[in-house]
């Protein structure tokens, strides 16, 4: 079943069904709030801003079936796959696409749109880096993902929104949040003071393994691009999948030798966890950063660049 929401009282229905469903309560019926400044909406402000026409929330996550088998109510489904990345060059979804497909999703210039996902927002994250280079205003990522609005039983229902159209327009696209192939190697050899944040689990960064278990996107070659710093993705987040404090993550990172100072380019094997530590870089902390999408699935497979590789694993032998 279909229903409109751009009503504010079908979407508190649809809430409230789903309450009665899922045993959450309708806590988005409360008095609609300000818009918090700053990159982050934490679920209680999202559950009591839902109803408002203003606001767009829009789902991009990994796992297939996870939106359809239920969602923030009123949410939008963007397939990272199919919607934001282009289904025939290695590149992001066009400009064209794109407006086509924020129009068809009801997003204005003035909608505040809230991102939110799953595997603590790795595809919402990489998400909002592609609205952030289409130069989309108020965009916010939903602080938790999934995870978080799940483990507090707040509203979910499985029924697909139907939104007016818009006719949404990009502006100036921001291609400087874009790293590629020669700004790594440039990095490598020296030219400019651009650091390299590997943000990959630590056995990826040494060349033990190529990939995490399981995944179809691989390089021929185990190691990191020299002169990168490892700093794992998951270190910026805490157990609920939030967001560490800004004087954490600034320690954090300080710690590896990243305070702001230096451009910084942020890699990971085809970009998207990548994109986690551009937000919490580039968002939360203010720093200069761009996100390297072609990552190491292109670095590591790129003739004639230089690599390090301390587990010795060349070619996929030792």
């Amino acid at each position: 079943m279909t229903i409109r929401t751009a009503a504010p009282w079908r979407v508190l229905i649809a809430g409230t069904i789903a309450a009665t469903v899922w045993g959450a309560s309708p806590a988005f019926a409360n008095t609609p709030q300000a818009v918090p400044a700053g990159a982050l909406v934490s679920t209680e402000w999202l559950a009591a801003n839902l109803q408002r026409p203003d606001v767009r929330v829009i789902e991009v996550s990994v796992n297939p079936g996870l939106y359809e088998r239920a969602h923030i109510p009123g949410a939008v489904n963007f397939s990272w796959h199919n919607d934001l990345n282009d289904k025939v060059r290695r590149d992001i979804v066009s400009k064209e696409a794109f407006e086509q497909l924020l129009s068809k999703g009801g997003v204005g210039d003035n909608t505040t749109v809230v991102l939110y996902g799953d595997t603590n927002n790795w595809f919402a994250a990489w998400g909002a880096w592609v609205f952030d280079v289409y130069g989309v205003k108020n965009v916010k990522l939903l602080d938790g993902g999934r995870k978080k609005w799940e483990a507090e039983n707040r509203a979910l229902n499985n029924r697909a929104p139907d939104y007016a159209a818009t006719t949404y327009r990009v502006g100036q696209v921001n291609t400087d949040l874009r790293a590629r192939l020669g700004d790594a190697l440039a990095a490598v050899e020296g030219k400019g003071a651009t650091q390299l944040v590997d943000i990959r689990s630590a056995d990826e960064y040494q060349g033990k393994v190529f990939a995490p278990a399981g995944v179809p996107e691989l390089a021929v070659r185990a190691g990191h691009i020299p002169g990168a710093v490892n700093v794992p993705w998951g270190k910026a987040v805490n157990e609920d999948g939030t967001f560490k404090s800004r004087a954490d993550l600034q320690k954090l990172y300080a710690d590896a030798g990243i305070d702001g100072s230096k451009p910084i380019i942020t890699y990971c094997r085809i970009g998207e966890r990548s994109s986690h530590t551009w937000f919490a870089l580039s968002k939360i902390l203010g720093y200069q950063v761009k996100n390297y999408d072609g990552s190491w699935t292109e670095y590591g497979n790129s003739v004639g660049v230089p690599i390090n590789n301390p587990a010795g694993t060349i070619w996929a032998a030792k």
